[in-house]
């Protein structure tokens, strides 16, 4: 990260959460809970751990105006600053994303998905990424089902390319809803064309920086799970934060 640069926050709790239909047809999906808080506290603690001072909320949908008494403005997660972006329509992660940018400004961002939760924090993460001149950095883990996911393909210790829910994938790593940007990555979100599913596509942005050698990764240590996948992810996110106990969770704020 440049000096006099700061790291931002930014959480994507939008999307129609189709995939957890009925559970979602009155509720925003990140307004569910996983074990003892709704699912949208998970990621908003994440950055809180890795330092994270000023931050954004990007939502949509009819339930967008929920959140608002459920977060406030941020102070209790330790938030100096917490504001909030609508996004009208379903346009994908990359059009979420485009969203914050008045708020980044020129500053670099961690990007985090409001369904994702994990076991550790971003603190080490968040430290490396500092010590990049410019650029991105993925957080990655290793699945059974990697044909589900953005799955990277290394050569050595670099990136050489992400591809979207191979049939045959190339490894067992996937992109994880965690990433690190500068400020180009607005630029790069710009450029985009919306893909066969008519979105603006997150692996595309990322696939930006890996041809311009400008991206690098970082491994997780414990459980990472996707709430909001299927039922089944849900399920299995809400097992895996509870089996970790009381003491090994941040305090509800």
């Amino acid at each position: 990260m440049t000096s006099g640069k700061k790291l931002k926050g930014v959480v994507l709790a939008g999307g129609t959460g189709s995939r957890l239909h009925p559970l979602t047809s009155v509720t925003n999906k990140h307004l569910l809970p996983v074990y003892d808080r709704p699912m949208v506290y998970y990621p908003l603690q994440t950055l809180a751990r890795a330092g994270v001072k000023e931050a954004m909320l990007v939502t949509g949908g009819q339930n967008a105006g929920d959140f608002l008494p459920l977060i406030g403005d941020g102070s209790r997660f330790g938030f100096e600053r917490l504001q909030y972006a609508y996004q009208h329509e379903a346009g994908g992660i990359a059009q979420a994303l485009g969203l914050a940018e008045p708020f980044v400004g020129d500053d670099d961002v961690l990007v985090i998905l409001g369904d994702n939760i994990i076991e550790g924090n971003l603190g080490a993460a968040a430290a490396d990424f500092a010590g990049q001149d410019q650029g991105a950095k993925l957080v990655l883990t290793r699945v059974d089902t990697p044909e589900s996911y953005g799955v990277v393909e290394l050569d050595g210790d670099r990136i050489v390319g992400i591809e979207e829910k191979p049939t045959e994938p190339k490894s067992n790593l996937i992109a994880t809803g965690f990433y690190f940007y500068d400020a180009a990555v607005f630029r790069y979100v710009k450029e985009l064309k919306p893909s066969g599913r008519g979105e603006l596509e997150i692996t595309d942005v990322n696939n930006h920086y890996v041809r311009e050698g400008r991206m690098t990764y970082t491994v997780l240590d414990g459980f990472w799970a996707d709430g909001g996948e299927s039922i089944d992810s849900y399920l299995e996110a809400i097992n895996l934060v509870a089996a970790r106990g009381a003491n090994d969770r941040a305090p509800l704020p």
